[in-house]
């Protein structure tokens, strides 16, 4: 499973950078680099490039618990990158009132499944500080790290996939990237956005996915979504790690003559609605996937979105493979998880609908 993982994020990660590439993402090849190198490499381009940038959280002095932050403390000293106290709702309310002096405050929570206690720091003060001053204070130069996702043990702390809670949330944008290259290029653009963003990170695959990532500096803009893959019969959304898994089923069911289309996100607030948009007008057909529950997850907004645009379009019903509306398990993760087999499955039904 490990290299299959491996092959198909490489090969992802070698696809059309569409509607990605200005300059932006260089054509040229770089350095070979697991995911968690290349967030690395971004956060170095990050603090070298802007002294008013800062990196902070739990363990990240020392590397992290991911090796995200490794050598950043030795090279820019312990004044710009330092750990904190183990207090999430702290570490963000410390990035605000950074970020609010006209600094880049670049926060990392260890886990994802620990943000909820700065939940109302990231919702009813970073989303609103622009907007209940009519634009004269901001506090844009915040952004927020989590890694996210099924790891194969997490178990139910580990393991959550929480981007749906913050898609409600006005103020902020939220990114999640599929790949080496794509993350490094996110990553930056996330950090010089002028608002503040959460940024989670498919830590599945820090190690799985490697793939040449330019070395100099670039970025990949926001809200825009990629056609990584083209097809006729059905169009299918996803973001983060689960694309790998939905490349796999495109594949498969290649094999049983349905063309498929796969579209890479990116970005899920603000989201590319046009690009879904076209897609589905072509193929008639939308399946969505994510690891988080299927009730209340953002495919169900795209699913609501697709709907008022697309209805007299349509061939058959929006599918939609997700988790299951349970906490995350331990010794079931195989069951909750949607694979590619879910996937592949739910493709069929709806072609054949």
């Amino acid at each position: 499973m490990a290299a299959l993982l491996g092959r198909s994020c490489r090969k992802l990660g070698f696809l059309s950078s569409g509607h990605g590439a200005r300059r932006t993402v260089s054509t040229e090849t770089g350095k070979s680099l697991n995911l968690y190198a290349a967030i690395n490499q971004a956060l170095h381009i990050a603090l070298d490039s802007d002294p008013r940038s800062y990196v902070f959280g739990e363990d990240v002095g020392f590397g992290g618990v991911f090796r995200c932050t490794t050598g950043l403390a030795e090279r820019f000293g312990k004044n710009r990158v330092f750990n904190t106290p183990l207090c999430e709702q702290g570490i963000v309310g410390f990035g605000i009132g950074l970020a609010a002096m006209g600094n880049r405050a670049i926060v990392e929570i260890q886990f994802a499944d620990y943000i909820y206690p700065a939940f109302d720091q990231i919702v009813n003060e970073a989303a609103k500080f622009r907007y209940r001053s009519g634009n004269q204070f901001n506090c844009g130069g915040l952004t927020i790290r989590a890694p996210y996702g099924a790891v194969g043990h997490g178990g139910h702390y580990h393991s959550q996939s929480p981007e749906a809670f913050f898609c409600h949330v006005p103020g902020i944008k939220v990114v999640i990237p599929r790949s080496p290259r794509e993350a490094k290029g996110l990553l930056l653009s996330c950090i010089r956005d002028p608002n503040p963003v959460v940024f989670f990170e498919p830590k599945w695959l820090y190690r799985q996915a490697v793939e040449e990532v330019p070395e100099h500096d670039y970025t990949i803009p926001l809200s825009e979504a990629e056609v990584i893959r083209e097809g006729n019969d059905i169009t299918l959304v996803g973001w983060g790690a689960q694309l790998t898994i939905m490349e796999q089923a495109c594949l498969e069911a290649e094999k049983e003559g349905i063309s498929c289309e796969l579209i890479d996100l990116k970005t899920l607030l603000p989201w590319d609605k046009e690009t879904v948009e076209a897609s589905v007008k072509k193929t008639g057909r939308l399946l969505i996937s994510h690891e988080a529950p299927i009730t209340g997850g953002f495919g169900a907004e795209i699913s609501a979105t697709i709907l008022e645009r697309c209805f007299l379009k349509l061939e058959a019903p929006v599918s939609r493979v997700c988790g299951l509306d349970t906490p995350f398990p331990l010794v079931f993760e195989p069951f909750y998880m949607p694979t590619k087999n879910k996937i592949l499955d739910a493709i069929k039904t709806t072609v054949n609908y």
